[in-house]
């Protein structure tokens, strides 16, 4: 792959096969027989999928990439598509079926590619995948910690997310300045939400935008009755509610703001 498209796709390919190998085995292969590999590259860790018993497709940005995965993986158990994930229409993915999504994700657009996921969740029981250390991480945190915050909440409304083991640098090339981490997101048996989702994703950025401050503070644009604004929860911050607490805090954001219309 050229010097330019690493640069453009922001990505740090994967040399180490053992680490390669490790990602492809996150997968549980439970309840879906699709699998898309999300920036394959020069396919380090799709050499380790289409060894599975599992219908492989890989999206690729790169030109250089796309001719040598076809290339490569000529008579194997691969569809290459050259597309941005980002942009790509998923309405007749697979034909409607459930599938995974897998990869080592270009940095620059990891957190994009996780809220994708969110949107077509109805179709995406798993999700595996190496991120920057600090997003996986992030992602996975619960409530009580300094980073803990929006990717946390509104994931694991859908997801539970399992932070599995973290890459060093040297295991790619170029090497990245930072370390790398492997997460699992598993959809929940239920994963459907007692609230408003636009509504709760309003409540978790908002709050999150000001976490400094109590949610009496941050949530002011609400226009929270006098009463509401008693109510315990809005003495905490942000990090300190799990996602739970903050479903039923957009619960009780809906029922005030039609106590007030009415």
């Amino acid at each position: 792959m050229s010097v330019k498209a690493k640069k453009y796709l922001g990505q740090h390919f994967l040399k180490d096969e053992t680490i390669a190998k490790k990602i492809a085995d996150t997968l549980t292969e439970g309840n879906y027989k699709n699998v898309l590999e999300i920036g394959p590259g020069m396919g380090v860790l799709t050499k380790y999928l289409v060894e599975k018993d599992l219908e492989i497709i890989a999206m690729e940005l790169d030109p250089e990439s796309v001719i040598y995965l076809n290339e490569h993986f000529k008579n194997q158990n691969l569809k290459v598509i050259a597309a941005d994930f980002l942009k790509f229409d998923l309405e007749n993915f697979f034909n409607g079926e459930p599938y995974a999504i897998t990869g080592n994700f270009p940095y620059n657009i990891s957190t994009q590619i996780v809220f994708r996921t969110l949107e077509w969740r109805d179709q995406i029981p798993e999700f595996t995948g190496m991120f920057q250390k600090e997003v996986a991480k992030r992602i996975c945190e619960k409530e009580g910690s300094k980073v803990y915050g929006i990717m946390s909440v509104l994931v694991q409304a859908f997801y539970d997310a399992e932070y599995l083991f973290t890459v060093p640098p040297t295991v790619f090339n170029p090497p990245p300045k930072v370390e790398s981490g492997v997460l699992r997101l598993t959809r929940k048996e239920d994963y459907t939400l007692p609230c408003d989702e636009k509504m709760l994703f309003r409540v978790v950025k908002t709050a999150f935008q000001q976490r400094r401050k109590t949610l009496r503070n941050s949530l002011k644009v609400f226009n929270l009755s006098d009463k509401l604004k008693e109510d315990i929860i809005f003495g905490q911050r942000p990090e300190q509610l799990s996602v739970s607490e903050f479903i039923k805090l957009t619960q009780k954001l809906e029922k005030d703001a039609i106590s007030t219309n009415n």
